[in-house]
């Protein structure tokens, strides 16, 4: 087992305990000893590390928001210079494209005292931002939601602390296989079904109209996305109509739009019709925060 492991390494499962992070690399759950990320940036993470360093991480009972690397201070561990899309960083927003499982692993105190590392288990990246952190500077925020999987009777998306009792380090094995199911929420409300039909379908980006045996089918795609880091609206001005491959590459930032609805990585123009008013405040939040300029360049390198 010499190459990255996406998915469990092992009989380790959440809630299970490590030493130190020594134990981990040597177990090969996370196998850099020092950096917080086992990424690359052709095949994506398979292991991150969080621990109480980070000042713009955030842990809430159905995701992490998790924050990337670089432009800290090596001895103070303040960020003190803005984070790039690059190495470490470029291998999470690979992830998201992939949607291959990345292992988390969580520095806790146990109840003697000490300090020791916890596996929460399988998560998969479902999207970005790029903002200004809380020291002033800009830094990549990761969301990584748990991964229920089939073969688990009750799914728990974190371990809980009362495992503290009965955890026990996993010696390393042959990773199993598993099944797991993502999926795409594709909302359908009032104001979705608005745009779809304003522009009969076709996608704005190029035109496409799709047609299955039920009928014509888009995508709604939100400029600047629901739910947390983004928190954008469900109103017509932050919503596009997007053929699937553009409503992923948008979401992706393989693309933005600039204010006078040109567009930025591709070519041409939005096609915008006079009843839709698109808010530009939302095209250049996506701008700012989403689109990766230069994902696509590493990337063939």
């Amino acid at each position: 087992m010499n190459g990255p492991v996406f998915g469990h390494v092992g009989t380790a499962r959440p809630g299970d305990l490590f030493e130190s992070r020594l134990e981990l690399s040597l177990r090969r759950q996370h196998r850099p000893r020092q950096a917080g990320i086992c990424a690359t940036r052709k095949e994506g993470a398979e292991s991150i590390v969080l621990s109480d360093k980070y000042e713009d991480d955030e842990v809430h009972d159905d995701f992490i928001l998790y924050t990337g690397h670089g432009g800290r201070h090596q001895e103070t561990g303040k960020q003190v210079a803005d984070q790039i899309l690059t190495d470490s960083n470029l291998g999470l927003a690979r992830s998201e494209v992939t949607g291959l499982p990345v292992r988390v692993y969580r520095k806790v105190r146990i109840p003697a005292g000490t300090q020791a590392f916890r596996y929460e288990g399988l998560f998969r990246m479902t999207s970005h931002q790029h903002t200004v952190g809380k020291s002033g500077f800009k830094v990549f925020r990761f969301r990584l939601e748990p991964v229920i999987e089939s073969n688990r009777v009750a799914p728990l998306p974190y371990a809980t602390p009362e495992l503290f009792d009965n955890a026990t380090p996993s010696a390393a094995e042959a990773a199993p296989r598993y099944e797991v199911t993502t999926s795409r929420l594709i909302r359908d409300t009032s104001v979705t079904r608005q745009v779809k039909t304003l522009y009969k379908y076709q996608c704005q980006v190029c035109g496409i109209r799709l047609e299955a045996p039920a009928g014509f089918y888009a995508e709604a795609a939100h400029i600047k996305p629901l739910g947390a880091p983004h928190n954008g609206s469900d109103i017509l001005e932050n919503i596009l109509c997007l053929c699937p491959n553009h409503h992923v590459l948008f979401d992706l930032g393989s693309f933005a739009i600039a204010e006078d609805f040109t567009l930025i990585g591709l070519p041409g123009k939005l096609n915008q019709k006079p009843q839709h008013q698109i808010g530009t405040e939302f095209l250049k939040y996506q701008q700012l925060k989403i689109h990766l300029k230069s994902a696509s360049s590493s990337l063939e390198q």
